[in-house]
């Protein structure tokens, strides 16, 4: 089934970039692509028609948040995911393993309230601090039962840095976990969602191959790699990729997790990775920092996405819009955007917003962000036509 989903349309005569057609149960994804997160099935100050008419074929959502509140039998109840949040496109759901270790992990007095077994993890709600217990099997049913496109396999992400012995162990169990998974997807007949395994492994280079040599051996629908940006710097990302893609299967899209920055989007885009997620444009946005396109961006984007050299990002600027230099500054917040507020509003307006701490304000900029980071893939895809 697997080998009907992705599509490899054309690869760089310079890199390892590469372009593709991911097709889900709605609609085809054109490779590489950034999906923007929707944590608790919302794009924080955007609705779903924002998303649609920013162009955006898919988001991505979050088992733990969903599992926990409203519940994923409430959202099947109403009729799905898709149905609930009012979207047409594409859905992925990470697995949520990340969120029960970091928003789960320990209390208000720092006990550890997870339990790791081979069997699952038990985790106690950050919100009411009711008890859980997710098995690989329950975290794809739930997924399931969301109704959404694309599932990921529940795995446990280390935090950087960690100690060797640890990592490996946690290796082991994503690849049990994740074979446990594949054999539960394997049982359920009728129409499910795709499903995409984590390579973990840290900086491990051997760990890392090992992690990816297990869950190639399953065929899975896809490859996430995972367990990187969570505190390692851009060069040691970048080394993982260098040795860790060009082993991953050619046939199935590779999807790098919480990444990133534009340029290191480039810089893995070069690398082969064809699938990006990150809450920095909303984030930024958010705190005032809005993502433009330097003077000449995409022709300089063009050259770094064929060049050797690492990308220093200078196809962007990041403008602060709570700094004074803004207050009196009558062009608009971007002349070209799909949205009118963004053609008609001023810098200054937006200033002004940011300094009494108007809501809108958090909304205009993260449209800006957005815009601008789907605008990115895009020139991207261009690019390598």
């Amino acid at each position: 089934m697997s080998l009907r989903m992705f599509k490899l349309i054309k690869k760089s005569n310079k890199n390892d970039a590469r372009l593709g057609k991911l097709t889900t149960a709605h609609g085809v994804l054109a490779t590489p692509f950034f999906m923007p997160v929707g944590t608790r099935a919302a794009v924080k100050y955007i609705s779903s028609e924002d998303i649609r008419k920013l162009g955006s074929k898919i988001v991505l959502s979050n088992t733990y948040h969903l599992m926990l509140k409203p519940g994923e039998q409430l959202i099947k109840k109403l009729g799905g995911l898709h149905k609930f949040m009012d979207w047409n496109g594409s859905i992925l759901t990470d697995s949520g393993g990340f969120q029960v270790f970091s928003l789960a992990g320990k209390n208000a007095k720092g006990q550890n309230l997870v339990k790791l077994t081979e069997e699952g993890v038990q985790f106690s709600s950050h919100i009411d601090g009711s008890k859980h217990f997710l098995t690989p099997e329950s975290c794809y049913d739930i997924q399931r039962a969301l109704g959404v496109d694309i599932a990921v396999c529940l795995d446990e992400c280390v935090a950087l840095p960690a100690k060797r012995e640890y990592v490996a162990k946690s290796v082991e169990l994503t690849s049990s976990w994740a074979k446990r998974a594949k054999d539960h997807y394997q049982k359920i007949k009728g129409a499910k969602p795709l499903l995409f395994a984590v390579v973990q492994g840290g900086l491990e280079k051997d760990l890392r191959l090992k992690s990816l040599s297990d869950l190639s051996a399953l065929d899975f629908d896809g490859y996430n790699i995972g367990g990187l940006s969570v505190g390692e710097s851009p060069i040691e990302m970048y080394k993982v990729l260098d040795y860790l893609v060009p082993e991953m299967p050619a046939d199935k899209p590779r999807y790098l997790m919480g990444v990133g920055y534009p340029e290191n989007i480039i810089e893995a885009v070069k690398r082969g990775v064809d699938m990006f997620d990150c809450v920095i444009p909303t984030r930024e946005g958010r705190h005032g920092r809005v993502f433009a396109w330097a003077k000449n961006g995409e022709i300089k984007l063009a050259k770094t996405l064929f060049s050797s050299k690492i990308s220093t990002g200078d196809f962007y600027e990041i403008l602060n819009y709570k700094n004074a230099k803004f207050a009196t500054d009558k062009s608009p917040i971007s002349a070209q955007s799909k949205f009118v507020e963004l053609r008609n509003y001023s810098k200054a307006y937006l200033h002004y917003l940011f300094k009494v701490e108007e809501p809108m304000s958090a909304r205009l900029a993260s449209l800006q962000n957005l815009e601008f980071y789907l605008e990115l893939m895009s020139a991207i895809r261009h690019s390598l036509r």
